[in-house]
This record gives C-alpha cells, sequence and structure tokens, in this order.
C-alpha cells in the first residue's frame, strides 16, 4: 500500500499545480495510514472538504480567519473511514464556509478551483475541489464533501461526477465546521454508483456526540424493481436551458422504455418559496455560527485589534453579506417576521414532498438549470442571481431528503446533472435508481 499511497499523492500534486483541487495535501499521514490500512475500505483514497476536521490538518472551510487551525480530533465520519482502512489523502477546496454555487468565493489569496474539463470554468460550489479532483483522479477515490443547499449536487452537476446526499442526520456532523446547522448534511461524490454504498455504510448510523444524529437502521438494500417517477415540471421552467431540458427529455423517454411510468408532478410552493426561505434560515444559523470566530479563539490569534477589524480583513465579501443578512433576519424586531415564518415554510416544503412520495418512489429534474458557466460569466452575475443558481437544489435539502445528482450527458462537451429524490431514510431507493440511471448509458443525441 505505500508503494500505491507514494503514485497516488504525486498524481494529486500534478493535478493541483494545475487545477488547485486542495487546501492540504496529507502526505506524511496518507504514508502512515497506508502502513496499517485494514478491510473492507483497504485500497481506498478519500479527499475531504476543508470544513470536516482532520486530527493534525489544517481544517479552515475554505477561510483565511481559520487559517492554522490544526484540530486536536478527527470528525466522527473521518474517524470511521480511518478506522475502516480508508487512507485520507487531503482536504479539498471550498467557498468560504459554504458560501457559494460556483466555488468562486474561496478564502482570500486562495486560488480558485478550475472545471476538469475546461479551466476558463468554474467547478461548482461549495463542494468544488472533491468534485474537480474525483473527474480528474485515475486512482480508487471517492470525496467526502458537505451540502447545505446544493453544495454537493451543483459541483457534481458541473463536473460530470455522481454527488449523493443522505438524508439530514443519517451521517453524523460531529467535526463539521457549520454553516447552518438545520440543514447540513455530509455526503459522497464518486465516478460510479457502486462505490457509493460501502463508504456510506461506514460513514451512517448513530453518534452521541451529535444531537441531530438519527437512530435509524444502516441498511442501503433495496428491491423496488419498476420505479414509479415523478417529473418536477416546474423544473423545466424556472430558467432550465433549453439542450439540458432534451437531455431530460432523453432519459425519461429511456426509463419509460424499460418499464418505468414517469409522470408530471407539481412542488408549487417549493419552487414559489424555496429561495428565500432557505436563504433566511441559512443566513441567520450562518450568522451565530460565524460569531465564534473573531480571531481570539481559533486560527489568526491577534489579541490587540477588535473583533469587527479581524473579521473585516479575514472574511471574504461574500461571508460579510450573509452574516449581515442573517444578522437582520433575527434580530428580536424582526425574528417572527422573517426566520419564524421561513420555518414555518419549510415546514410546508416537507409536507409537499412527503404527499408525493405517497404515489411516488422518487421524483427527478435537472441538477442545475445552465452548464458550468466562465469565470467571467459569473463575475457579472448580481448576488441575487447566484442565489438564483440553487432554485433547483434547495427544495430537497430545506426537506432534508436523500438526493442525488448524476451525469447524463453532455451539451457543448460539459456535463448535464440529473437529480433524484426519495423519501427520508430511503438511501438504498436512491440508490437502486442511480444505478438505473448509470445503466442508460450515454448515447444521448
Amino acid at each position: 500500500m505505500i508503494r500505491e499511497t507514494k503514485k497516488v499523492l504525486e498524481e494529486c500534486k500534478k493535478i493541483q499545480e494545475e487545477y488547485f483541487y486542495f487546501t492540504a495535501i496529507c502526505e506524511e499521514e496518507a504514508l502512515l495510514q497506508a502502513e496499517t490500512a485494514n478491510d473492507p475500505l483497504r485500497g481506498l483514497f478519500v479527499s475531504v472538504k476543508d470544513c470536516l476536521c482532520v486530527k493534525g490538518v489544517e481544517s479552515a472551510a475554505g477561510s483565511r480567519i481559520l487559517k492554522g487551525y490544526q484540530p486536536l480530533f478527527d470528525a466522527t465520519v473521518i474517524k470511521r473511514l480511518k478506522d475502516a482502512g480508508a487512507i485520507i489523502i487531503g482536504k479539498t477546496a471550498q467557498d468560504e464556509f459554504g458560501f457559494g454555487s460556483f466555488n468562486t468565493n474561496v478564502g482570500l489569496n486562495v486560488p480558485i478551483p478550475k472545471n476538469p474539463l475546461d479551466r476558463e470554468r468554474v467547478t461548482g460550489g461549495s463542494s468544488g475541489g472533491g468534485a474537480g479532483l474525483t473527474r480528474k483522479a485515475s486512482f480508487n477515490h471517492v470525496a467526502i464533501t458537505e451540502s447545505t443547499g446544493g453544495s454537493i449536487e451543483s459541483p457534481a452537476a458541473f463536473c460530470g461526477v455522481i454527488g449523493f446526499c443522505p438524508t439530514y442526520g443519517r451521517v453524523s456532523r460531529y467535526g463539521l465546521i457549520s454553516y447552518a446547522d438545520s440543514l447540513d448534511k455530509i455526503g459522497i461524490m464518486s465516478k460510479k454508483v457502486s462505490e457509493i454504498k460501502p463508504v456510506l455504510e461506514m460513514i451512517s448510523g448513530y453518534d452521541q456526540k451529535d444531537a441531530t444524529s438519527l437512530r435509524a437502521e444502516v441498511d442501503f438494500t433495496a428491491k423496488t424493481g419498476k420505479f414509479k417517477i415523478g417529473i418536477i415540471k416546474e423544473s423545466l421552467t424556472k430558467g432550465v436551458g433549453a439542450e439540458i431540458r432534451k437531455k431530460v427529455q432523453w432519459c425519461i423517454n429511456k426509463l419509460k422504455d424499460n418499464g418505468h411510468t414517469v409522470e408530471e408532478v407539481s412542488l408549487p410552493i417549493t419552487f414559489a418559496y424555496g429561495i428565500p426561505a432557505y436563504y433566511i434560515i441559512s443566513t441567520s444559523e450562518a450568522s451565530s455560527n460565524l460569531a465564534r470566530f473573531c480571531g481570539l479563539r481559533y486560527g489568526n490569534k491577534t489579541f490587540n485589534v477588535y473583533f469587527a477589524e479581524i473579521r473585516s480583513q479575514h472574511f471574504n465579501e461574500e461571508s460579510k453579506r450573509r452574516i449581515i443578512l442573517g444578522t437582520f433576519a433575527r434580530m428580536a424586531g424582526y425574528r417572527d417576521a422573517y426566520y419564524i415564518k421561513a420555518t414555518k415554510v419549510r415546514t410546508k416544503i416537507i409536507q409537499e414532498y412527503k404527499q408525493l412520495f405517497q404515489k411516488y418512489d422518487v421524483l427527478i429534474s435537472p441538477t442545475m438549470p445552465v452548464v458550468a458557466p466562465k469565470f467571467s460569466e459569473v463575475k457579472k452575475m448580481t448576488p441575487l442571481e447566484n442565489y438564483l443558481m440553487d432554485i433547483l437544489t434547495v427544495g430537497p435539502n430545506l426537506a432534508g431528503i436523500p438526493h442525488a445528482s448524476i451525469p447524463i450527458g453532455k451539451v457543448n462537451n460539459l456535463p448535464v446533472g440529473l437529480m433524484a429524490n426519495t423519501d427520508h431514510l430511503q438511501e438504498g431507493k436512491l440508490l437502486e435508481f442511480l444505478q438505473i440511471i448509470e445503466d442508460l448509458g450515454d448515447d444521448s443525441p
């Protein structure tokens, strides 16, 4: 394993020189793990999003305010992977604290990751480093990433890999540097569907260190057979490109040819109110979580200046915007009008999904309304235009249901993702459906 690990690390260094997917390559740690790697995940190399704590390795959530912070412990997910024999090869780049759809809001003075198919384009955010590496790596690899409102699905779609996000609470969040506690979920990126299940089995399960951890049976086997599928009609009208709609229709036709039922369904509340509800809830919780980062407790220890000066120097523009928005929404005079109302909308969205899952096994939609844009195009977008990129992904994240993006072809040589959603704790059914999609191949026009 040591010889193989050295080859993997050399490949990672070469990829880093050109694409900037890593915030740290764990060379010493990986070689040490290789000496004692055990079954059942022996030979699996794992990259970890920078917001997850890895013992002795800088874990900064993509932010300069946490530069130099080396945790004294492993996140529960990381500990379980190490115990199973997986080798941690490095931390991957992300938007600062997860704030972004394109992975361009990286920490100050940090290089922006480049799309593995076109270096003039974005990887997608916020887990862009993990997605790009998953696409480029020639070795046996999965990326451990995290999603709040689309941070796994978006980069998976833009980079042409599978991004799998489990039920909220299915995987312990202990050791995760939080964005929004009621939304954050740890998931997996891979090239093949078959690579997800063994890793998901290892990282799932109750953890007494996490108050939101679920006491649910870890069993991801399912035999649904022929699926009853709902195609979300709003997802094909909300600014989704014609070529992307064409790819989704090709997929629908293939599913019907194979004996599955596909019917049009509607999520009116989700698509009317999902974006505002998500950004009010997520920024309010982010504002509270980021209050701890003042330059005194963690990271950059500067004791002779005020908190405001430190935060002004080390947070990027998008982090400041979300802190201000969230602080406003949770202030005493506005909490009922904004934050509490947004949580009530979230309940309505959950109920809307639940009603459809009484009739359908899985709901599908495009993952993103566009293919990966160029960096020059992203620069021209307003903050609101950036936020609207999440229109297709905020729904399942607000509802806390398992969902995944899987490639279904290309438009102008750029990947297109299909997003599939199942009911809570139905990860096995979701994996079964993803395998069906993967088996369709890619002969789309």
